[in-house]
């Protein structure tokens, strides 16, 4: 069976070639009612760009690369499925490239890779996108990045970013807790090297001062984002003289893990012990009780930064400078049937 080509797209559309492949190159001197009309004969006729023949005609790559390290299933394939929808809009190919963000020739391999596999550039997802000595060396080597971080607000350093506002996200989930009446609130962080956890922390910091509640360390234990730091963080915490009413952790897989400790101590959850998580993955809505938690879109999230990588890639290749304002991002509470009143009650800030 004959593979569309692109002339079959010109015929069809009615334009030229040269048309077409600048609709395909997302070229902003073609006007919307003839780009709209070489978009429908792409979509009628199912055709897909040769992304490696589109290459090697042009200076321009059109692959790019997702880099990560990160143990939870869930956040990467989200995160995978966002960024391959961006470069299936555009015509981009995707080369996922996992790897260890603790070694000290990351730089260099991220380069090499670069390099070998003609990337026209990266998305950089958490942790190796918080770290500076890695964005110099790309920045050195004018290798065109976007980086996926946890930040309140643009932090406008000169390197586009989508940022994920963490700390409000996590003040909101420890807000409900206290609004339920809980006062002894357990948090069980994540990963300290990726900076979510220390904002995730912050909110819930942030909260419990806000309404007056002094903040007791012997509630507070360090972790990693899984479900067996969940289980022992909440064995510990539930073994204390006075254990918590209700446990916040870092993501839902350390929910997860709360809650089967919950369960083999004997509680009812939410009643002896309120459990809230963090990304809405899975874990909270497979749970039972469903967990309470903060939805944070991480699809979306990895479809935005794609797109601003593509449209930094355009402006160089138009040697244009103009500053692109960085998106953000706020996950969203969502209560679930793990939250509930301690079984004494307590008393609510009004």
């Amino acid at each position: 069976m004959r593979h569309t080509t692109i002339k079959d797209v010109a015929k069809r559309a009615g334009v030229s070639l040269k048309t077409v492949s600048r609709v395909i190159n997302q070229e902003a001197s073609v006007r919307t009612d003839t780009r709209e009309k070489v978009e429908r004969a792409i979509e009628a006729l199912g055709y897909r760009p040769n992304l490696s023949a589109r290459s090697l005609r042009s200076a321009h790559s059109y692959a790019i690369g997702l880099v990560y390290d990160n143990p939870n299933a869930h956040y990467v394939i989200s995160m995978q499925d966002g960024v391959l929808s961006a470069c299936r809009e555009r015509g981009y190919g995707l080369q996922i490239h996992p790897c260890d963000s603790s070694v000290p020739e990351l730089a260099d391999e991220l380069c090499t890779l670069v390099k070998r596999s003609r990337l026209a550039g990266l998305v950089l997802a958490p942790p190796m996108s918080e770290q500076p000595e890695l964005i110099a060396t790309l920045k050195a080597h004018d290798i065109a990045f976007v980086r996926i971080i946890a930040a309140r607000k643009d932090p406008q350093d000169g390197s586009p970013c989508v940022y994920v506002d963490d700390r409000d996200a996590a003040y909101a989930i420890t807000e409900h807790l206290i609004q339920l009446g809980h006062k002894r609130i357990g948090f069980l962080w994540g990963e300290p090297h990726h900076r979510s956890s220390p904002e995730r922390y912050q909110g819930y910091a942030d909260a419990l001062k806000d309404y007056g509640i002094a903040l007791n360390k012997k509630l507070v234990l360090p972790g990693r984002y899984a479900f067996d730091d969940g289980f022992r963080g909440a064995r510990k915490l539930l073994a204390l003289k006075e254990p918590p009413t209700a446990i916040f952790g870092s993501n839902d897989e350390i929910a997860a893990g709360v809650l089967a400790a919950a369960r083999s101590a004997g509680l009812d959850v939410p009643w002896d012990l309120s459990i809230a998580g963090f990304e809405d993955n899975p874990f909270s809505k497979q749970a039972w009780p469903a967990l309470t938690t903060a939805r944070q879109s991480t699809s979306e999230i990895g479809r935005h930064a794609a797109l601003r990588l593509m449209r930094e890639l355009q402006q160089h290749d138009r040697d244009e400078h103009a500053a692109t304002a960085n998106e953000g991002f706020v996950p969203e509470l969502v209560v679930r049937g793990s939250t509930a009143p301690p079984r004494n009650g307590g008393p609510r800030k009004d």
